[in-house]
């Protein structure tokens, strides 16, 4: 049970840096990242169950919370965006 906690936390953790990294040009810090690549990796769990998608492996895992990740930051990045100009 822990152990499996501590993987998630590395793989939510190297997930969200990753993914803030290449779309901000540098991380969020270590508490949002960890949220990010978290909720990255059940978004891209969930369409990667969707897609029949088998994932195996630690770097299985990572790229799929990977592609999560990216797909949550640019919504995020899109709702803030259109805030940020006042559109709704």
């Amino acid at each position: 049970m822990i152990t499996n906690l501590l993987i998630w936390l590395v793989v939510g953790l190297i997930a969200g840096y990753l993914a803030s990294k290449v779309l901000t040009g540098r991380g969020m810090g270590l508490p949002a990242d960890i949220v990010v690549g978290l909720l990255g990796a059940v978004i891209g769990g969930y369409l990667a169950g969707i897609a029949g998608i088998a994932v195996g492996g630690f770097i299985g895992e990572v790229v799929v919370a990977l592609v999560g990740a990216f797909l949550l930051l640019f919504v995020v990045r899109l709702v803030m965006s259109g805030r940020r100009f006042g559109h709704r």
